[in-house]
């Protein structure tokens, strides 16, 4: 019952991951699978994140524009459940060059795993037209792409904007970015982007400097530096020095104030440290990005909060398109169904397998439970007895006189350790070692004769059981057929009743009817396999015991028998 109810378990367990993996959205031609891997196969990260912006990239390897709105206005993103809507907000769009961006905000990014997914849907003329939405937290001050068709370098919101247009780099690192020659951008002062002495305030920005020197960025009495191609930021009397920013290479930097520190990052990685002075400084005043700057500036993104070490970390990687960070894949309706084609097949199956099939696995699911039973047991047993046999051979052979030897008590398991006992059982009836008459040969003849009667016992030990493999080596595959046959039989009487010729038709049923064999012969085939590997153990301790026998009478003979 036990065996029968393990596998009832385990066919509603298949059943349950026969399932499909999803089910398509409704109406959309089209989606692109994203997954960010943080475990140490990825970019690995140690802490969760919250409420994170990353820009996924659409491309024609990951994305069909074809299918789309020329605007993408029916684009759609849900989280990794296939059922949470994600905020999410359109950087760029552009059929014919084939290019997008978007800016999705996770709610949470899970350290250590492959499983932070989100899905972009695509494809639907039906579709309500999207609004870009706040795709960054709430600690986000401002966040500027320089992506804007009129140059006025916004920030997320659109409600900061450059004093004078920006010149754009069409190939920048998420995106457009801006294009800078000495002439700095410039945005008014506002009350969105200040800190008080000693309050948190993080900056992060991407930079592909054409020269090593310059400002990359300066608010007030903080600003942060390229002075020979190394990277400096100051606040106040406050100076931070490290990391290199080669020229003509895209690298992000980033800088942290708060908890008293500054701390300096560029490509993800702490470049330096330093504590801040006491009192420190308010960061306010208009923001300038590039003055005497000669190169691109992307993604620059302010917050008033402390942005981690895994955070920048994180950022970095997913905003330089890290591939071992991020993976995307285009799935249709029907590339869909085909990704989760191998647990359909087998939800089919069980689904079409008629009573005699369903009885017939069910029998030759607990044939196999005995079987791996019998396996194991038996080969546990058949392990200690030839452990155990070397060692009585060990002391048997050593020993002088042929009655002192160790026995069953030292070599529990021993099968020769019990023919030597049967043995000195017999020679102790005729108190042998104790009088001066020799052993006559029909004396001995009876020793022998007992102690073969006990290898008789101990042959059949070895061997019992082993008929229950034998059975399901012979028995499973024919077993199988049987539900087999039965199961086609039914299938064709249904179809004959029905009136249904059609492929679709047949093809379910035969295919359930087959699993009765595959279950058949995965019953024989490890039975086969552990059957042939006990049978040539035991034959092994059999030959033992016989060569045993020979030797123990013929040792008696010699310090006992008549001469």
């Amino acid at each position: 019952m036990n065996a029968l109810r393990t596998l009832c378990l385990s066919l509603a367990v298949l059943a349950a991951a026969a399932q499909p993996a999803f089910a398509f959205e409704s109406g959309y031609a089209q989606r692109t699978k994203v997954t960010l891997n943080t475990s140490p196969a990825g970019v690995e990260t140690k802490e969760a994140l919250s409420g994170v912006a990353v820009p996924v990239r659409l491309h024609s390897g990951n994305f069909d524009f074809t299918q789309v709105k020329p605007d993408g206005s029916d684009l759609k993103v849900l989280a990794g459940d296939d059922k949470t809507p994600l905020k999410f907000s359109v950087e760029r769009f552009n059929d014919l060059d084939q290019m997008a961006v978007l800016w999705v905000q996770l709610p949470s990014v899970a350290p250590g795993t492959d499983k932070n997914t989100l899905y972009v849907y695509a494809g639907n003329e039906k579709a309500p037209a999207h609004q870009n939405e706040q795709a960054f937290d709430s600690a986000t001050a401002a966040a500027f792409h320089f992506a804007e068709k009129d140059g006025s370098a916004a920030d997320h919101t659109g409600a900061l904007k450059a004093q004078a247009p920006v010149a754009v780099d069409a190939n920048g690192q998420i995106g457009q970015a801006a294009k800078l020659t000495g002439a700095p951008v410039v945005w008014a002062a506002n009350d969105k982007l200040k800190a008080a002495g000693g309050n948190p305030y993080s900056i992060s920005l991407w930079a592909k400097p054409a020269a090593a020197g310059g400002t990359l960025f300066a608010q007030g009495p903080l600003s942060i530096v390229l002075e020979g191609g190394k990277v400096v930021a100051r606040l106040g009397t406050l100076q931070v020095a490290g990391g290199d920013l080669p020229v003509s290479t895209w690298a992000q930097v980033g800088l942290v104030l708060g908890t008293g520190k500054a701390t300096l990052y560029v490509n993800g990685a702490q470049a330096a440290q330093a504590d801040l002075p006491s009192p420190a400084p308010a960061v306010e005043g208009e923001v300038k990005v590039g003055e005497g700057y000669s190169g691109s500036i992307d993604e620059l993104q302010i917050a008033t909060s402390v942005r981690s070490a895994e955070w920048m970390k994180f950022a970095r990687a997913a905003q330089g398109a890290d591939a071992k960070l991020v993976a995307s894949v285009t799935q249709t309706a029907d590339s869909a169904e085909e990704g989760s084609s191998e647990a359909g097949y087998i939800g089919i199956l069980v689904k079409n397998l008629t009573i005699d099939a369903i009885i017939v696995i069910a029998i030759l699911g607990v044939m196999f439970v005995i079987s791996m039973w019998v396996m194991v047991t038996k080969a546990v047993f058949v392990g200690r007895a030839d452990k155990d046999n070397r060692g009585f051979l060990k002391s048997f052979r050593e020993a002088r006189d042929v009655l002192v030897a160790e026995g069953p008590k030292a070599h529990p398991d021993s099968p020769l350790a019990r023919l030597y006992e049967a043995g000195l059982r017999e020679l102790n009836k005729r108190d042998v070692g104790k009088r001066p008459e020799p052993l006559s040969g029909a004396s001995l003849d009876a020793v022998k004769a007992s102690i073969d009667a006990d290898l008789v016992r101990e042959n059949h030990e070895l061997n019992s059981k082993m008929v229950l493999l034998t059975i399901a080596i012979s028995g499973g595959p024919f077993l199988g057929l049987l539900g087999t046959v039965v199961g086609v039989m039914i299938t064709f009487a249904a179809i004959a009743a029905a009136g249904d010729v059609n492929v679709n038709a047949i093809a379910p049923g035969i295919a359930a009817a087959l699993l009765a064999t595959v279950a058949g012969l995965g019953v024989a085939i490890p039975a086969l396999f552990g059957y042939n590997y006990l049978a040539a153990r035991i034959k092994n301790i059999s030959s033992d015991m016989q060569i045993f026998v020979d030797e123990f009478v013929t040792r008696v003979a010699e310090s006992y028998g008549a001469r």
